[in-house]
């Protein structure tokens, strides 16, 4: 299992809501969460087997900025 760690411009929970169908389609996501109290909008993600450039791809077909941090 790996933890996934992305800066994202995400900024409210119906934007989240947007987002969720998304994630939740990727079979070897196991769990993911938005930290929209943090500054860089974190999104955690927990997975079996991810590309990072995957979900870049992904926010970025729906509209939002995602870039994976260190």
């Amino acid at each position: 299992m790996e933890i996934l760690v992305f800066k994202t411009n995400v900024t409210s929970k119906k934007k989240v809501s947007m987002i969720a169908p998304l994630l939740t389609s990727f079979p070897t996501i196991r769990q993911w969460n938005f930290d929209l109290d943090d500054r860089d909008k974190v999104l955690r993600i927990e997975s079996t087997e991810l590309n990072p450039g995957s979900v870049e791809l992904l926010l970025l077909t729906a509209g939002f900025n995602c870039q994976e941090l260190d």
